[in-house]
């Protein structure tokens, strides 16, 4: 709970702040100095402005909550390289102290560059960060320790050709099939900009766990390479703790973007027993192949929405492609998992 002058009625905890203890213990808002501020800081924000579309968040239960001017979230700084949507920095922030939820997941930073599609962004005016026994509170404060172990899960790997491309879904729909043939399955999505929905989702659809590069203290994975090699390394010995038959992996966005799924295509390409890419269109799988050298086992997502579409994926590039949306690809689907999960 937030106490002392900053106390106020109105606050939310955003998504980014479910490994946090902040709703069990008492902490303080104090602003701090401008060369004090990193990645992963948490943090409290005022909202600002009129409401447009975007003025909700997501709790640190996974619900959608409205916001409106005067109320406070409890977020991070952190980066966002959205083709589709936003492009934003905490690092762009000017002293006015002015920046905006970068996602609904309080994601906060300066936008730099917007769809002019997307609804106007939730603005914000930083109030100070999250202190606890005078310390600043960070994400990597609650990341939860884990001895190392060597990687040999099977993962079923997916990729898409950039966000939105129903990489998501495609995995539901894996992890459901999976848990009918009685299997151990952990869901994972390890880059990305941190939204719980995402592995929700696998929840839903019956993983035994779940777990995302949030549960390494990483806001997004808009960070160094090397920076991001150290927490892949713990996530994968997080996934090999648990011990299942296999995991499905999503790596968000595309293999190009700045968000490092192409570390972790290399890290476990060694134990993929099938890897899916989600496509939005036909034509953009073939980018895919040429720009980084991938062919996968099956193309998913709008690309396969008609059957002309599939014609088109398949002739174009020889590949098996599945509208999963479509009940009558499953029993195909499970073919497939089922083929390459006891052939490992």
């Amino acid at each position: 709970m937030i106490t002392g002058k900053d106390k106020t009625n109105n606050y939310f905890l955003t998504s980014l702040t479910r490994i946090s203890d902040f709703a069990d213990k008492e902490v303080e808002i104090k602003a701090l100095d401008r060369d004090d501020w990193e990645n992963g800081d948490y943090i409290a924000c005022d909202v600002t402005g009129a409401p447009s579309a975007l003025y909700s968040i997501e709790l640190s239960n996974g619900r959608m909550a409205p916001v409106l001017e005067g109320d406070c979230l409890i977020g991070t700084f952190g980066k966002r390289a959205a083709t589709l949507e936003g492009v934003g920095d905490w690092e762009a922030i000017e002293a006015d102290g002015n920046l905006h939820a970068l996602t609904g997941a309080g994601l906060f930073g300066k936008a730099t560059s917007i769809s002019l599609l997307l609804p106007r962004l939730m603005s914000l005016s930083y109030r100070g960060h999250v202190v606890s026994n005078g310390k600043k509170q960070v994400m990597q404060d609650f990341v939860t320790p884990v001895n190392p172990h060597k990687f040999s899960t099977p993962v079923i790997m997916l990729i898409g050709t950039s966000m939105s491309a129903g990489k998501t879904t495609t995995g539901r729909i894996i992890v459901h099939e999976l848990k009918k043939m009685e299997n151990k399955v952990v869901g994972a999505k390890l880059t990305g900009a941190g939204r719980l929905r995402d592995i929700l989702a696998y929840s839903d659809a019956g993983a035994d766990a779940i777990i995302d590069f949030v549960d390494a203290g990483l806001p997004s994975t808009v960070v160094p390479k090397s920076k991001f090699q150290h927490s892949l390394d713990y996530l994968l010995s997080r996934i090999e703790s648990l011990k299942a038959d296999v995991a499905v992996i999503e790596a968000g966005a595309s293999p190009l973007e700045p968000y490092n799924s192409d570390l972790v295509v290399e890290a476990v390409k060694k134990n993929i027993s099938l890897l899916v890419l989600s496509a939005s269109d036909p034509y953009a799988v073939l980018g895919v192949q040429s720009a980084f050298g991938i062919t996968p086992d099956l193309i998913t997502g709008p690309a396969t929405n008609t059957s002309a579409a599939v014609e088109l994926v398949e002739k174009l590039t020889g590949i098996k492609a599945l509208n999963l949306l479509d009940p009558a690809s499953v029993p195909q689907l499970c073919e497939i998992l089922e083929a390459r999960i006891q052939n490992g």
